[in-house]
């Protein structure tokens, strides 16, 4: 006979939640997250689409762009099928294994995001306090290096918690807060002891967007710095406008991300609904109005945008 403490994560599946106390607007709601997740895929394929075509976007900053692109597009899609079975096909199940898929490439993709805006940041950086030494600092072969180092930080950062996780026994109610699987939500439900899987979990955050978060900052004094020592008005507001669409795609991230954990440490009282909200606007928000930002505010992506909408009407 096995005992209580064993591992009966294998044959767990979980079951998701969307807002069930608001039947009434279900399909509306579902209807919302299809357009969302619409804009989302197709912004950032455009994005992608006119940096590959326009040869006057093949600079640093505009490759740190397209890994944004491509990292919103990994959010999106890692969220998509459970989210898509819970709202609208009203089939909440989902298997352990999958659950902690799903959990790897959320944590994976925001990890990398963070990374991604501070590398942008320093793009910036050497842009504006360094303008002659830029074209040497980063080439193609120093963008493409850290890009990868990126990738392979937020890769190590995540990949214990799935076996962290597994290696629990799950012998609580197997209902998760949100319609998909993530950390804080997960590590609720082992009846074992999960002070490890906290303090790893609560390590990385610090480790990763705290220290990002530090590092971005520390950057746009710099900038700062550098900007008022420009004599020109006029100039001053020029540069400060190239840094315009990362300080938004910043503050879209981190602002729902600080939110989101604060809810989940200090709000435990907080109805359902509000939990479920933030987690929603920060897993959403970012992959929908990046695009749109770097559309609106990137003169070269707005030309390439009215020449291809202008082509298509004749």
């Amino acid at each position: 006979m096995k005992s209580f403490g064993t591992n009966i994560s294998s044959t767990t599946s979980f079951t998701l939640t969307a807002l069930p106390e608001m039947e009434g607007l279900e399909h509306w709601l579902a209807a919302l997250l299809l357009l969302l997740y619409a804009i989302s895929i197709l912004g950032n394929i455009l994005i992608l689409f006119i940096i590959k075509e326009e040869q006057s976007l093949h600079q640093p900053m505009y490759y740190f762009l397209s890994l944004l692109s491509v990292n919103d597009l990994g959010v999106s899609f890692s969220t998509l099928p459970t989210v898509l079975a819970a709202w609208c096909f009203h089939a909440p199940e989902t298997a352990f294994d999958a659950c902690l898929a799903q959990m790897f490439f959320i944590h994976f993709f925001s990890w990398t995001e963070s990374g991604i805006l501070l590398a942008m940041s320093f793009d910036r950086y050497v842009a504006i306090c360094n303008p002659l030494r830029y074209s040497t600092v980063l080439t193609d072969a120093r963008v493409a290096q850290m890009g990868i180092a990126i990738i392979i930080r937020s890769f190590c950062m995540v990949f214990p918690l799935p076996f962290l996780l597994k290696r629990l026994p799950f012998c609580k109610a197997k209902v998760l807060t949100h319609s998909y699987c993530l950390h804080p939500d997960l590590i609720r439900l082992p009846c074992g002891d999960t002070t490890i899987n906290s303090m790893y979990g609560l390590f990385i955050v610090i480790s990763a967007f705290g220290v990002d978060s530090m590092l971005i900052l520390f950057s746009y004094v710099l900038i700062l710095r550098s900007v008022l020592a420009i004599a020109s008005k006029e100039e001053r507001l020029k540069t400060l406008n190239t840094c315009v669409s990362h300080i938004c795609a910043v503050l879209i991230f981190y602002v729902p991300m600080v939110s989101v954990s604060m809810v989940h440490r200090f709000g435990k009282h907080a109805s359902e609904h509000v939990h479920r909200f933030m987690s929603l606007v920060y897993l959403f928000v970012p992959p929908v109005l990046n695009p749109i930002i770097y559309s609106i505010k990137t003169k070269e992506i707005r030309k390439r945008l009215r020449k291809m909408l202008l082509g298509h009407k004749l």
